[in-house]
């Protein structure tokens, strides 16, 4: 008995010292936030003044007296100054890897006047070297401008005189100026011809500048301009992120690019390999093939099995959870069922039986491979074959919680939200109608608009449900934009777009960018919310997202961005917290002069 007692006694002192060798020479807090008013998303602590984090995670909510009690002598002290406080935002379905030519671009998101548009365009002009083009390409909507108009083609040609110029408005027109138009041999056998494509003419026939056409047209034309070299594609993605920072956003997945896996994932290998990736980045993968009819289905289950073989889920990046994941494959799974989305235009309705066909043939082998999938289908009369086929296909091939989604939906039937539910598939929407819905309202009427999308249905349907900016051509990146739509009912112009039972409260608004994309990312247990264990993403914002009047929301930023419990971001009182990034290359570019969005500094 005595010896059993000796042999207890000894491995409880062994214990006892092994646990004071492991345990931190300094216990305590990395970095904690006092003074705040937390929004923290968790229904069993709404509220708290102060967090701590350790390690890139949260791991005490509370009181500014509870929170100080974890301080050491390397603790971060950040004072919110009575500021709101809100978990990081998740946009779950922009495409940053689709715009490597981002520090060539003029920004016109967010500039409230066509005068100060056109401004824009004369500066960078004067600065951009022969043999490059100035453009905007997408991100902005006429009916933001006080103006409430499109730029005439005199205006343009007249701002930029001396340069190619293309200015892209979301994926419906463009409008070239007579250099650019040169340059390309519009009008000649030079110009490619390409499916789809439709110029305005003047009296005699010749060309004005304005172009019509599809995504594919407006694709092609992103080849048909001077490219960035490698090193300015590193640095247009560094900067690109900067502007989603700028606004609270800490993760993103990228929703399809030109640029398919693996060769996109070279450009983001070199910011994550010196933990400068200062966003999480989770992709779909989109293979366009190198022009002409593919089978994308066949390039995706290559591009994955054969050329640089990676599984659903798996992430890139070496130190940064969820910094680099491959989610499957979309949002265009085949270039025959894209819908598009022009708002200017009818709808564009695919042919029922080539959409089932697709479905049973194609999207059945996806499911059969465990290989998750995004659909973009705008249009119900589109989502309806596609969701006839998916059920068929599920009796045979179980998708069986294979995580898939319907990309954007805006018009999507009260039925057909509910046999998404029942196949467990989840809606990404998007805010286009914030800066469109007077494209919309013109095309499709305007009580057809009130419901679109039909947000109060789907909110209470329980169907997984983001909300998204599809940023950065067919919408802006700004999730703002989109929040102040969801609440206000109001878009860009001020014109009523949804109906009064058609809003979302300010909660469920914030959450639809917060929770709800923490579901496609499959991280509802680590992101979307303050709470303890969870991955150490937030923002401290400039104003009261809960408390400002209604016409504030949408120019609310951050002044403080937290992703993984670094600071990516910082203005005002924490500009000295913020990183320093390398200027922008090219040197010309307009990220070095005018920002990412309408009042950067």
């Amino acid at each position: 008995m005595i010896k059993t007692l000796l042999i207890a006694f000894a491995m409880s002192v062994s214990f006892t010292s092994a646990q004071a060798q492991s345990a931190p020479a300094d216990p305590g807090a990395d970095l904690i936030v006092i003074n705040a008013k937390i929004f923290t998303g968790n229904r069993a602590q709404p509220e708290a003044s102060a967090l701590a984090v350790r390690d890139g995670r949260i791991y005490s909510v509370g009181s500014d007296a509870e929170i100080r009690g974890l301080t050491n002598s390397q603790t971060r002290v950040i004072d919110a100054g009575s500021r709101r406080l809100i978990p990081g935002i998740i946009d779950a379905h922009t495409h940053v890897l689709n715009d490597f030519a981002y520090n060539s671009n003029v920004r016109w998101d967010g500039v409230p006047t066509l005068r100060e548009a056109l401004s824009l365009l004369t500066e960078q002009a004067g600065r951009t070297p022969e043999g490059q083009w100035v453009k905007v390409i997408g991100g902005w909507s006429p009916y933001q401008f006080e103006e409430n108009r499109f730029p005439t083609l005199a205006e343009l040609n007249a701002a930029v005189p001396d340069r190619p110029m293309i200015v892209q408005y979301a994926y419906n027109r463009a409008y070239l100026n007579a250099q650019a138009m040169e340059t390309l041999g519009v009008g000649t056998d030079r110009f490619p011809q390409l499916p789809d494509i439709e110029f305005e003419r003047d009296g005699g026939g010749r060309p004005t500048g304005l172009v019509y056409g599809n995504t594919w047209v407006f694709v092609a034309f992103e080849t048909m301009v001077p490219q960035l070299d490698f090193d300015e594609q590193v640095s247009s993605m560094i900067y690109s992120i900067r502007g989603l920072n700028r606004f609270g956003v800490t993760s993103v997945i990228d929703s399809g690019s030109r640029w398919a896996y693996p060769e996109a994932q070279a450009r983001v290998d070199v910011l994550a390999r010196d933990n400068r990736l200062n966003v999480r980045l989770p992709f779909v993968d989109l293979q366009l093939g190198d022009g002409g009819p593919v089978n994308m289905v066949d390039l995706e289950i290559e591009a994955i099995t054969r050329t640089a073989p990676i599984s659903a889920g798996q992430n890139l990046h070496p130190t940064l959870e969820h910094g680099h994941e491959y989610r499957g494959a979309g949002e265009v799974l085949s270039a025959e069922m894209h819908d598009h989305e022009n708002f200017d235009r009818p709808a564009v309705v695919i042919d029922p039986d080539k959409m089932r066909r697709f479905v049973e043939q194609d999207v059945s082998r996806l499911i059969a491979r465990r290989i998750p999938f995004r659909m973009h289908a705008t249009y119900n009369e589109n989502i309806t074959p596609f969701l006839d086929a998916l059920e068929r296909v599920d009796e045979t091939t179980p998708i069986d919680g294979l995580m898939w989604s319907l990309e954007h939906a805006e018009t999507i039937s009260p039925e057909n939200i509910e046999r998404v539910r029942r196949l467990g598939g989840g809606i990404a929407l998007d805010a286009k109608m914030a800066l469109h819905a007077d494209g919309f309202i013109a095309t499709h009427g305007l009580a057809t608009a009130l419901e679109t999308p039909r947000l109060r249905m789907l909110v209470d349907s329980g169907i997984p449900l983001a909300m998204t900016t599809d940023g950065m051509r067919a919408a802006t990146f700004n999730p703002w934009v989109g929040i102040s739509w969801m609440v206000t009912g109001k878009s860009v112009s001020g014109s009523q777009a949804l109906a009064d039972d058609n809003r979302l409260s300010r909660t469920e608004a914030l959450e639809l960018f917060t929770k709800g994309g923490a579901w496609f990312m499959d991280a509802e247990a680590e992101l979307g919310a303050i709470a303890p264990g969870n991955l150490a993403d937030f923002a401290i914002l400039d104003r009261d997202y809960f408390a400002v009047p209604e016409d504030e929301i949408a120019s609310i930023t951050s002044v403080l961005t937290v992703m993984d419990g670094r600071v990516v971001f910082g203005a005002q009182d924490y500009r000295a917290l913020t990183p320093n990034l390398p200027a922008a290359l090219p040197a010309w570019s307009p990220s070095n002069f005018s920002g990412s969005y309408y009042g950067d500094e």
